[in-house]
């Protein structure tokens, strides 16, 4: 009977072993003990985390009603917020197209190239749109210019990786095919790669239209333009019924972005 329970027993199914479940325990932890030294050293003052509540109930008794006096400005500035989103993803597209086919290993020209492209689009996507803003101002000036080229130095990591991707899956055999009758490396990418790429192409670009609008939305807050200048200004006067309001005007702002990217990717793809 005894050597039956121990027969069971080996039988028995298991998820993990002995060995796995000891490397999972020692994972959780080494997390735990990561996030307990994270929480300690980021100094935390715990008093004002405890009356963080009743800051926010004061902060939205102050904030209600919104005031509507201001909506022409916020409308125009809101309308300002959408160029600015709209102007730097086609200026994205200009730059982000021909950055995506030197950073594909299929089109590249070269291993120079390559490493160009990449070495483009990894620079792009590491510094926040934020910090770019805060470099253009710097450079131009505040306005709506500096918020432009902001966003779009921070969208061309964005669509151009993408479109590499894309890119680097497409089918190869009708680039083979024209290769093999002699056609120009120019009627190869126009025939054979991009009638492939174009359903990513847009939705991709559809997909950073949406977030630039987003985006767009603070870079006032650094001078930058767009609603964020009136946002901060705002905020600095302890105007808190003109921030609802301004809050309120994003938030539809969004809403109304998303059905048309929505509505744009449904006719597109």
């Amino acid at each position: 009977m005894v050597e039956d329970t121990d027969l069971l027993a080996d039988r028995i199914w298991r998820r993990h072993n002995p060995r796995e479940q000891l490397i999972r325990y020692g994972v959780m932890l080494v997390t735990l003990t990561l996030v307990v030294w994270a929480v300690r050293d980021i100094d935390i003052f715990w008093p004002w985390v405890w009356d963080a509540p009743n800051q926010i109930s004061s902060l939205g008794s102050r904030m209600w009603p919104p005031d509507p006096s201001r909506l022409g400005e916020i409308v125009s500035a809101m309308i300002e917020t959408v160029h600015i989103a709209t102007l730097a993803t086609l200026l994205t597209i200009l730059i982000a197209l021909p950055v995506s086919y030197i950073a594909a290993q299929n089109t590249t020209p070269n291993r120079a190239c390559l490493w160009l492209g990449r070495l483009i689009l990894v620079s792009s996507r590491s510094v926040n749109t934020i910090i770019w803003a805060l470099l253009f101002v710097a450079i131009f000036g505040p306005g709506v210019l500096a918020g432009i080229l902001a966003i779009m130095f921070r969208s061309v990591g964005f669509i151009g990786k993408l479109m590499g991707e894309a890119i680097e899956e497409i089918d190869r055999r009708p680039v083979e095919a024209m290769e093999a009758t002699g056609a120009s490396k120019a009627k190869v990418i126009a025939y054979a790669v991009v009638p492939q790429v174009m359903p990513a192409f847009f939705a991709i670009v559809i997909l950073r239209w949406d977030i630039n609008i987003r985006e767009s939305t603070v870079l006032g807050l650094v001078g930058a333009g767009g609603i964020g200048v009136i946002l901060q200004g705002s905020i600095d006067t302890f105007a808190w019924q003109t921030v609802a309001t301004i809050l309120i005007a994003i938030i539809v702002l969004v809403l109304i972005g998303e059905a048309i990217t929505g509505l744009l990717r449904r006719r597109a793809l």
